[in-house]
């Protein structure tokens, strides 16, 4: 499991209440389908070898000889089964009868989880039945075998050491402190949870928000298999709804009303980098919990687990933009209001009324003017205050120049047009730059002197200047150091170009203004381009995307890297899986390499940022985000990245 990623199955077999032979062969049935799909944990519903509307006949001496006679039948089934099993059943102890998880892995019973907290609503009158599982492990006798017996079990494979697995059961998940809390301190990593849940109006997404808001919580995996059709409709009906959580997200919900297998994979690398970095996740080894083993040691030349398995679960090719329509007018207003709270707030304290950006007419500076004129409006200051600076030069192309000045126009602020050609003239005769040598020198000459010709605006107004570039170019180090790399306050620091264009759109959608619309719309269209070349034909030759790579894998690359520290070659391969079909395996392997090269040598760049408001969970701030050193070394991660070409 080089990559951590592990399958997992939860389960819903077709039952017939209290026939213990039938259901066990359908669990059989299913546990196989799960087997084929790779699953490594598997978890059945509550009660599921007996049924769980049996009421009275778990009082029945025959009902309970018939579940301890499907157990023996199940546990001889997992002899070739390379996977965990919880499998729910009515199990009886020292003349008490309770409601538990059967444990199961090759043959053999590994541990036998009560349930907790026993309901005694009308509905759900287990009490009059079950008795409630005790915290301290005891040890019960099953065919003439010693098995650990309580609330405090976890199970560890031997050759995944991420993997720990603690069991809850269905009301031990709605009760104020679970179970599984305690269970993940003591280390677990993964929850399985055995329900018979009821189905009743809207019950399934109050369901949904339970079992995501614990798997977040806890920070772990969590498996959640429910009672099916099947049960006795007495009373009630039981949906079957089965899902599959991460870290506050259902990766995999089964449909409700259909029995069957719901199958996905727990990113268990991703579960402990998460844990990692909450200072207040403590997790500890505690004496009164019992960590039982299984699985097999892995030796150099075998492992029951292959780094290769599979991907079934969704990985978002853009993890920085939102994913859901319906909430894209609420996240995109959220994002552009803490860019401009930020703004807003360093224009109180330092007093101004005024400031100064350059606008080019691509995506950057366009969404920096629109977060600006709203942090303005916030201030119910005059938008004249804005004074948004072209500063046209060798490679601007009239498609820009027009797009900028129309979209300061919309917006109401200053415009302020400064050529520099014949500054950046003498600059290059001042120090002997041929300027019919288009390199690096050619480049930054312009950018720095764009940055001169703002700062000194900006005192002339009275105002600071507004930094424009974005996350994604910091982080390749795209940005000419002490030029477009500086200002007073950079409101777009922490957003990825994915994100600047999606928020760009956004605007666009939302405008009053057709022309604002159709400015808006054609810089979308405009290739991304510093414009420091001269164009061809008056069209922009200089396309940062066909020098750096494309921005959208970019800052997949980037997410992965410092959202969570994965390695180069786990990323590769989630690259591979989400963008098939868009990029080949060469071309993601290509500019992953750029992206790690360039994001070691650069960090001198982001080390030395201006202030800027943080709108995402990822950042670049040298003074809480990233805190990385200007001189480290890149060797161990291109070290990875060969690994996979071999």
């Amino acid at each position: 499991m080089r990559h951590g990623f592990v399958k997992v199955a939860a389960i819903t077999p077709n039952i017939k209440v209290a026939d213990c032979e039938y259901n066990v062969n359908e669990i059989i049935h299913q546990i196989e389908e799960a087997k084929q799909k790779g699953a490594k944990v598997i978890v059945c519903p509550e009660l599921c070898i007996t049924g769980y509307t049996c009421e009275d006949l778990f009082l029945q001496n025959t009902l309970l000889t018939g579940a301890l006679e499907g157990l023996n039948k199940l546990i001889d089934f997992s002899k070739d089964i390379d996977a965990l099993i919880a499998v729910g059943m009515p199990f009886l102890k020292d003349g008490k009868l309770f409601n538990v998880a059967a444990v199961l892995y090759q043959g053999e019973l590994l541990g036998v989880v009560p349930k907790r907290y026993i309901p005694n609503y009308s509905e759900f009158y287990e009490a009059r039945y079950f008795g409630n599982g005790n915290d301290i492990v005891e040890y019960v006798t099953i065919n003439h075998k010693k098995v650990p017996f309580g609330c405090k079990l976890i199970f560890s494979h031997k050759e995944i050491p991420n993997l720990k697995v603690g069991i809850e059961i269905c009301e031990d998940l709605w009760v104020p402190q679970p179970p599984s809390g305690g269970l993940c301190q003591a280390g677990a990593t993964v929850i399985l949870n055995l329900s018979a849940s009821n189905e009743t109006t809207g019950k399934d997404i109050y369901r949904k928000t339970l079992v995501s808001n614990q798997s977040a919580r806890l920070v772990c995996g969590y498996l959640y298999s429910s009672a099916g059709e099947g049960e006795s409709t007495t009373d009630l009906v039981f949906s079957g709804h089965n899902m599959i959580a991460e870290n506050g997200t259902v990766i995999a919900e089964s449909e409700r009303f259909v029995n069957g297998v719901l199958v996905s994979e727990i990113d268990l690398e991703k579960l402990i980098s998460e844990r990692r970095r909450i200072s207040t996740y403590l997790v500890e080894e505690k004496k009164e919990y019992t960590y039982l083993e299984y699985g097999e040691y892995a030796t150099e030349n075998k492992s029951t687990y292959d780094s290769t398995l599979s991907l079934t679960r969704f990985i978002d090719k853009s993890p920085f933009v939102p994913t859901k329509r319906e909430e894209r007018e609420k996240r995109c207003n959220e994002i552009i209001h803490i860019q401009a709270l930020g703004l807003k707030k360093r224009l109180q304290h330092t007093g101004c009324n005024s400031v100064v950006l350059g606008i080019s007419g691509g995506l950057d500076s366009t969404l920096a003017l629109l977060v600006t004129r709203r942090a303005f409006d916030m201030l119910e200051l005059d938008p004249k205050g804005i004074v948004a600076v072209t500063m046209p030069c060798f490679g601007t192309t009239d498609r820009t120049y027009q797009n900028a000045i129309l979209l300061v126009q919309e917006l109401s602020a200053t415009l302020r047009e400064i050529r520099i050609n014949e500054a950046v003239e003498l600059h290059f005769r001042d120090i002997n730059h041929d300027i019919n040598k288009h390199d690096v020198t050619f480049e930054n000459g312009q950018a720095r002197e764009r940055t001169q010709v703002l700062m000194d605006i900006a005192n002339q107004v009275n105002g600071f200047v507004v930094g424009t570039g974005d996350m994604s170019e910091l982080a390749l180090g795209w940005a000419t150091y002490n030029g477009d790399h500086m200002s007073m306050y950079g409101v777009n620091a922490s957003v990825p170009k994915t994100l600047v264009r999606y928020l760009v759109a956004y605007f666009a959608e939302d405008a009053k203004s057709n022309t604002l619309r159709n400015v808006l719309k054609d810089v979308l269209d405009t290739p991304v381009s510093p414009e420091l070349l001269p164009p061809k034909d008056g069209e922009i030759v200089q396309k940062t995307e066909d020098v750096v790579g494309p921005y959208e894998l970019h800052d997949f690359f980037l997410y992965y890297v410092l959202r969570f520290g994965f390695t180069p070659s786990k990323i590769y391969r989630l690259a591979v899986y989400a963008f098939h079909g868009d990029y080949t395996k060469e071309t993601i392997y290509r500019w992953l390499t750029t992206f790690y090269r360039r994001f070691f040598q650069q960090q001198y760049k982001r080390s030395c940022l201006p202030d800027g408001p943080k709108v995402g969970s990822v950042a670049v701030s040298p003074r809480g985000d990233l805190r990385m050193p200007s001189d480290a070394s890149v060797s161990l991660w291109m070290r990875d990245l060969e690994s996979i070409l071999r």
